[in-house]
């Protein structure tokens, strides 16, 4: 997009007239210029006619700072603070007015006004939390209350305290992590000259003045530097993600006319107008028009500096501010992330919902009881006749109903979310520490950075995986190549032969460390007569966005993807150097003969063109597009009488075969009449509303009829121990799903590579898979092929797909239900030629046609998509920026660390809660149980059986720290389970038979049947904790109070003892 704003600039910089008066007056120094302006918006008009006339529609007269083509409201004046502070946006509670936001960060979410009522709002979001406090109302009316109001309202204080201090702790955090934000210093533009000012103080229309490796504290227009030509370079890495250097641009005219010294005096006096586009959070796009002396100067992405990006080789940069706090693009993008919730917590919250309705139930027929009593056996006793005088038996029951509902109320465990968010917390804390997850090499520990989604560790059925960079390294090296139909360089095969080093003592810009072996491909470079191979190698150092750094006298590349860095890194080994680029100029050395290209376009790569393309002018004047790309999208646009199309054919199938990544490189030679006609085009259909696809349309005009240069081959390793991880998790019945871009032969080879496929895999792909796709039973025709063929199974098969076939398919009614069906009986999947949002979309399918828990993990940021996607998200910190990690749930730095965070932490995780879980649920509901079986003795009166400070601190204290130790430290070792005689292992033993994780997959320890037999468990406690003491001391002359505190003492030794009989109950595998 940047040069494409870059052509508009050229054609349309010309001055517009002041007035239309001055704009008629022959003698006004604008008139001709104006003039010329109409020629040549008149010749625009004339090449746009070739454009679709549903697009010339969206125009208005051709002028592009017209409101039909960009809405341009926002208003920044430059050195007036008057006009801005007059809007300044003010807020106060929930109200909000004004224009412009200042320049704090405000991440916290309470004040000293609003702490209470705000904590209190968000808590009473939980029905539990509703229900408790009803339960307090009630005990605070006379007539109805059981218990004292102090039985409830402790234990909710408790609660509501403790989420209210973690909410408090947490915002405190934020607040000093704002507070060094907004305290960062920066210079700022005043009538005394640059002024170090916090970022806070920062306002809208202020001019900045950054230095080298300088955070920017707000969204600027760049008005010049101290660089030739006013470039400047950031670093975005905080932003997108992406390790490169970007560089950006100040417009000609702000360089020429602000960068004269004194320059202080220069920008004071600057008083342009930028009207730009609303605050939105479009990273990377931006139309905004700077307005200064009666001109306007269309401004795009590469004009402006980013709040949170670092500036660096640049000594000193100045820029307008025009976007400030809350506004910035990178705050606009500070959205709340969705709430995961994991399997467990949806069934506990029916299950808690469950047994407030049995407590409502049971109280209800407890209160029939009551009405009965007080109709039928209260008339014949004097001393209950009189206590219940003047109030009818239905009223009796009445208030005896609500008697029950407060009486029985702990039954609904009040302190089992907060100790469920504790045990939650302490699990992250655990993974965190594991030293068997932390790469020393990185310097980088697991993290989980979500604490609610532990338990779904242990319970994982599906496994989405990208390959580069999480499968294999993504440290790319330059292996082999072909050029001209010729193979250059020795397969891995070739290990007979002796790789000797490349001799290469003639170029000093030589790094070493080269993993390529022909000397050959070296003694033709030197060859004049060989152009095709130098103009492979010339296409390889243009064709990228890669900038230069030059440390100790040899460049230093910062690209944006390792591929680009492993193509140029080849091409500077081999003498063909690229040294520096400009805005519109790039410098190699060939050989040790410096030349300058003209850089006319850059047509940036994107996930769904596949491709990147230059134009540029070599210094013999012509024009050349240069173009490399993935093979499918290179291949179709190739002229028809392309040479050596064959032979690169195959070298592509025998790459293909040795796991190796290959891009197409092609040239085309561009006539200067083609050349004059598009790039006017381009300016008329960059300033359009839909600008983006008409941008795409015209980029694959030009991107046709190319001649093929060559391919590279790229070795891309498997990291360690991935072979031995999937085929772990295979073991423990986790079904392994590769999501990758590469074309379907190298991710096949990679599937074999890392055991994903067995050596006899059958593969259902291309016409086969369509078949099996339009059939109404796939799984009856796959497996009578099967037995016709070799008589296999259905477990050794796999499903491989592409993009472009996913495409065709989803557009067939009831295809997901086929593919789906269809997957389950393969081993695994391999989908190749994806799309990010494609990715996203399996996993979407996956999840809506299978209960199981899903996990999606990645590395760069086109695996964002896919990781939110999934139940749980992890991301690896790999070379493709920081993207994954900070939009996952968990953080790995290696793929084999998945092997124990899932047999050993998620494992244990979903055993310790499901225990703790239905130890809670037994323990409390056995303990209120009791006031059932004591009321069929106290004539249904609603009356308690324990004391009123043992009911508040019974679950608060008595019994809190068993079940605690239960959740956190819970492992049992040498002990056979009554169900299913298997025996429970250490962290050694769950890697080492993997089959034990599929307790989890098969969800047995916390299901319906579990949660049936536990709840009629407690029952039978609360019968014996009842009974068993009445029986003794129904004859004898105990009073009640000991017959209480009997029963008070036997439910919490019961209860407690009753931790490891939990366990015992538990099924393991």
């Amino acid at each position: 997009m940047f040069f494409v704003y870059e052509l508009i600039v050229r054609t349309l910089q010309q001055p517009f007239p002041a007035s239309p008066a001055e704009a008629c007056s022959p003698l006004h120094p604008s008139h001709k210029r104006a003039q010329n302006h109409r020629c040549v918006r008149e010749q625009e008009h004339r090449c746009f006619k070739q454009l679709p006339s549903s697009t010339s529609s969206t125009m208005s007269a051709g002028d592009p700072t017209s409101a039909d083509t960009i809405d341009l409201s926002w208003e920044v004046r430059a050195n007036n603070r008057c006009f801005h502070q007059q809007q300044h946006r003010r807020s106060f509670l929930c109200f909000t007015w004004g224009k412009y936001a200042d320049n704090a960060v405000r991440s916290y979410k309470y004040s000293p006004l609003t702490f209470l009522p705000l904590t209190l709002y968000e808590q009473f979001q939980r029905v539990a939390n509703i229900y408790f406090l009803f339960m307090v109302t009630l005990q605070c009316v006379p007539a109805i209350s059981t218990l004292p109001w102090y039985t409830t309202m402790l234990p909710l204080l408790t609660v509501l305290s403790v989420r209210g201090l973690r909410d408090l702790v947490d915002d405190l955090a934020r607040r000093r992590s704002d507070l060094q934000i907004n305290q960062r210093q920066c210079d700022i533009l005043t009538t005394q000259g640059f002024t170090s000012v916090q970022w806070r103080d920062v306002c809208v229309g202020d001019i900045l003045r950054l230095s080298k490796d300088q955070i920017i504290p707000a969204d600027m227009v760049l008005l010049c530097t101290s660089e030739p030509h006013s470039l400047c370079y950031v670093e975005t890495s905080d932003i997108d993600g992406e390790t490169n250097l970007k560089f950006r641009q100040a417009l000609e005219v702000t360089h020429q006319e602000l960068s004269s010294e004194p320059i202080e005096p220069t920008l004071l006096a600057f008083d342009g107008c930028v009207r730009c586009q609303q605050p939105n959070s479009h990273l990377h796009s931006f139309k905004g028009m700077l307005d200064w002396r009666g001109e306007h100067h269309l401004l795009d992405t590469k004009h402006i500096l980013l709040r949170g990006t670092v500036l660096r080789n640049t000594d000193v940069a100045y820029g307008l501010t025009i976007y400030t706090g809350a506004d910035c693009k990178i705050l606009q993008n500070c959205g709340q992330l969705t709430v995961k919730t994991t399997r467990v917590e949806r069934i506990l919250n029916r299950v808690v919902f469950g047994i407030v309705l049995l407590l409502l139930m049971v109280s209800l027929l407890l209160a029939v009881g009551a009405g009965i009593f007080e109709a039928q056996v209260a008339p014949r006793s004097e001393v209950l006749a009189s206590v219940g005088a003047g109030k009818t038996p239905a009223y009796r029951a009445f208030l005896t109903f609500w008697g029950y509902v407060i009486l029985l109320s702990p039954a609904m465990p009040m302190s089992l979310y907060i100790s469920f968010e504790v045990v939650h917390v302490i699990h992250s804390l655990l993974i965190g520490w594991d030293l068997d997850l932390y790469d020393p090499g990185s310097d980088t520990p697991a993290q989980a950075r979500s604490t609610a989604l532990n338990e779904e560790l242990g319970q994982v059925g599906y496994l989405l995986s990208d390959k580069t960079g999480t499968l294999t390294e993504n440290r790319l090296l330059f292996r082999q190549c072909c050029i001209a139909g010729v193979l250059y360089g020795l397969s891995q095969s070739h290990t007979h032969i002796l790789r000797l080093p490349l001799a290469l003592h003639w170029n000093p810009f030589s790094c070493g460390g080269l993993q390529f072996s022909d000397q050959h491909l070296v003694d033709r470079l030197h060859d004049p007569g060989c152009s095709e191979v130098r103009e492979f190698f010339t296409a390889l150092a243009l064709c990228h966005t890669v900038m230069a750094e030059w440390k100790d006298g040899a460049p230093v590349y910062q690209a944006a993807s390792p591929d680009e860095e492993a193509l140029v890194g080849m091409a500077r080994e081999l003498g063909w150097v690229f040294i520096s680029r400009t805005r519109d100029s790039m410098t190699l050395s060939e050989l040790g003969h410096v030349h300058n290209y003209q850089l006319l376009a850059l047509l940036d790569f994107t996930s769904e063109r596949r491709r990147m393309s230059v134009v540029v002018r070599d210094s013999h004047g012509r024009l050349k597009l240069y173009c490399k790309g993935a093979d499918i999208v290179i291949l179709e646009r190739l002229r028809p009488d392309c040479p050596h199309r064959e032979s690169t054919e195959r070298s592509l199938e025998l790459y293909a075969q040795g796991c190796l990544r290959t891009l197409c490189v092609a040239v085309r030679p561009v006539p200067e009449e083609l050349w004059e006609e598009w790039s006017h085009t381009l300016v008329k259909a960059a300033i359009m509303a839909q600008c983006s696809s008409m941008l795409d349309t015209l980029y694959d005009t030009m991107e046709r009829e190319l001649t093929l240069l060559g391919v590279t081959a790229i070795e891309d390793r498997l990291q360690d121990g991935v072979p031995d991880t999937i085929a772990t998790l295979r073991q423990a019945g986790i079904k392994v799903w590769v999501l990758t871009g590469d074309k379907r032969e190298t991710a096949v080879n990679i599937g074999y590579a890392c055991r994903l496929l067995d050596p006899d895999t059958r593969l259902l792909q291309g016409e086969e898979l369509r078949q099996l796709l339009e059939s109404p039973d796939p799984e009856a025709i796959l497996n009578n092929s099967k037995r016709k063929d070799k008589g296999e199974e259905h477990s050794i098969s796999t499903l491989v797909i592409t993009g472009p076939e996913l495409a065709e398919l989803e557009e067939q009614p009831g295809w997901d239900e086929h593919f789906m069906a269809l997957s389950k009986l393969c081993q695994s999947v391999l989908c190749c030629r994806m799309t990010p949002g494609q990715k996203a979309g399996v996993v979407q399918l996956v999840r809506k046609h299978t209960s199981a828990v899903t996990m999606a993990i990645g590395d760069g940021a086109n695996d964002v998509n896919m990781i939110k996607t999934a139940h749980i998200g992890v991301g690896l910190s790999g070379v493709e920026g920081s993207q994954a990690v900070q939009n996952a749930d968990f953080s790995l730095s290696k793929f084999h660390f998945l092997r124990k965070l899932l047999l050993v932490h998620g494992r244990w995780s979903y055993r310790r809660i499901s225990a703790f879980l239905l130890y809670f649920l037994y323990k409390t509901s056995a303990f209120a149980l009791v006031h059932v079986w004591f009321a069929f003795y106290n004539g249904f009166s609603a009356q308690p059986m324990y004391e009123n400070w043992f009911i508040t601190l019974y679950t608060v204290m008595y019994t809190a720290i068993p079940v605690q130790c239960l959740a956190i430290f819970e492992q049992v070792l040498n002990h056979v389970s009554l169900f299913s005689g298997v025996q429970d292992v250490s962290a050694e033993g769950s890697m080492r038979w993997p089959e034990l994780y599929q307790v989890g997959l098969k969800q047995q320890l916390f299901n319906w049947c579990q949660l049936v037999l536990t709840l009629l468990y407690s029952v039978y406690t609360s019968m014996v904790l009842f009974f068993l003491p009445f029986g003794v001391v129904y004859l004898s002359t105990f009073d009640f109070q000991a017959f209480a505190v009997t029963v008070a003492t036997a439910a919490v030794f019961s209860t407690m003892t009753e931790v490891r009989e939990e366990e015992s109950r538990k099924v393991n595998q």
